[in-house]
């Protein structure tokens, strides 16, 4: 009955995704071009908001997708010229979390904050 109320103390294994490191300008150029042929994803991520800490999160939990996407995580705190460069190239206001997703060299479509969790990522594979 306890285990049921407060959990088992069993350590849970983390999941991890297959999170590709977004830390410098040029990268947003070879992001394009792999779009041509492989959808990629790029998360952005405040690591000092609670929300966003949230949304991603939920996001880790719900990601079920193989490998036919390129998942690029971006600190945007740590890398606020790279953020800011995400949304000059792909026409994208920024917001945190984001999820932005590109194809053919252009953003096909982008949500924020708990909308992150609401897109059908497959769609776009």
């Amino acid at each position: 009955m306890f285990k049921k109320l407060f959990g088992s103390s069993e350590p849970k294994e983390e999941k991890v995704l297959p999170w590709l490191p977004l830390t410098q300008v040029d990268q947003l150029n070879a992001i394009s071009e792999k779009s041509k042929t492989k959808t990629q994803f790029i998360f952005k991520h405040s690591t000092r908001c609670g929300i966003s800490r949230m949304v991603m999160n939920q996001f880790v939990s719900a990601y079920a997708l193989d490998t036919n996407a390129d998942l690029y995580y971006l600190d945007l705190l740590n890398y606020r010229d790279v953020s800011n460069e995400v949304g000059y190239k792909f026409q994208v206001m920024h917001q945190s979390p984001q999820i932005l997703i590109i194809k053919n060299g252009v953003a096909v479509a982008h949500a924020s904050h708990g909308a992150v969790n609401d897109m059908d990522l497959n769609r776009f594979l």
